[in-house]
């Protein structure tokens, strides 16, 4: 993966929108996550800061603006520093979201 980028299960997972990184690559080729507005079917597709993420699926439906990609799955405040939820107006600091 090229510097600055991460895969997008990988970081669905980070951010808690998967229990795993498994369901978050089914997530992802079910067709319930858009990129910047497109729909991906690709888990391995490279995302990045400042890309809007969008999970529509039976549990959640956000959209996300990443603002970090990430090194570990953390607790449930670190995962949500790593997005802006654009759902809530998109008016909340990182962190503020979930």
């Amino acid at each position: 993966m090229k510097p600055g980028r991460q895969r997008l299960d990988k970081w669905l997972w980070f951010t808690r929108f998967a229990r795993s990184r498994s369901l978050a690559a089914a997530l992802v080729e079910d067709g319930f996550v858009r990129v910047n507005g497109t729909r991906t079917d690709n888990p391995a597709k490279g995302i990045g800061v400042g890309d809007v993420i969008t999970v529509a699926a039976a549990h959640v439906t956000a959209a996300v603006r990443v603002v970090d990609l990430g090194d570990r799955r953390g607790p449930a405040p670190e995962a949500r520093r790593l997005y802006l939820d654009l759902s809530a107006g998109g008016n909340e600091e990182p962190g503020d979201a979930g």
